[in-house]
């Protein structure tokens, strides 16, 4: 296909989970540009090939690499050249790489073309049944080094929060939620989005917790909608 983008960096949602998420418009960008950012070019390789999309040249930009990769990165596009950024699934930048070579696109002139797309944590939250008019998004709890403070803090809001923890972790997670006090507050974790086994689980914390360990296994990382520390916003 021939280019015919504007040389600028583009950052390119990919499906969560159905490829029928894909936009018109994301499959044009990735067909044209002239080099792809991916994550992981393996997995881009295989989601390349189920879109039925000509690969392009894929280089590798990972939490690894970033900074390094950014700057090269910026210099193609200084040439006249377009570059595509894509994440393993959803979208550049939120939990996965794409802060450090957006900024650096910035601090070097360049222009950031954003296209919408798919976000896990934005479809878990429209379904969770819990206030949306205000929200705060957190991300991936770490795993020791700072996880009281960030969930002493989580837990601390008076709006809707948002986390994201994995399969392995997330039993502990509703257990540290329950030691905060949080147990009669209603959440929602979301898992699976837009794919087959698609599972939203509502409830209060302590009910919740309650039939996840009635489960023989867990599988998929979780989208976990917590309701404020009051009922104001109800």
């Amino acid at each position: 296909m021939q280019n015919s983008l504007e040389a600028a960096l583009y950052i390119v949602p990919t499906p969560i989970g159905n490829l029928g998420d894909i936009t018109r418009r994301a499959m044009e960008v990735l067909g044209s540009a002239d080099v792809i950012a991916c994550e992981d070019t393996r997995r881009a390789g295989v989601l390349f090939q189920q879109l039925k999309i000509e690969k392009s040249k894929f280089v590798s930009y990972h939490i690894l690499n970033e900074t390094e990769r950014s700057l090269g990165l910026i210099e193609t596009v200084k040439q006249g050249k377009t570059v595509a950024l894509i994440s393993d699934a959803g979208t550049p930048g939120i939990s996965d790489p794409g802060y450090r070579i957006i900024r650096t696109a910035i601090d070097n002139g360049i222009k950031v073309i954003p296209l919408p797309g798919a976000v896990a944590f934005i479809s878990a939250l429209v379904a969770s049944g819990l206030p949306t008019n205000k929200f705060i998004f957190l991300g991936f709890p770490p795993h020791k080094k700072g996880r009281k403070t960030f969930l002493d803090e989580a837990c601390s809001y008076n709006f809707t929060t948002i986390l994201y923890e994995s399969p392995h972790r997330v039993l502990k997670l509703m257990r540290e939620l329950i030691d905060r006090g949080c147990g009669e507050r209603q959440i929602c974790l979301a898992r699976e989005i837009s794919k087959m086994f698609e599972e939203f689980i509502r409830g209060d914390v302590n009910t919740v917790f309650e039939q996840l360990t009635s489960k023989d296994k867990i599988k998929g990382e979780f989208v976990v909608i917590i309701e404020g520390n009051n009922t104001e916003n109800k």
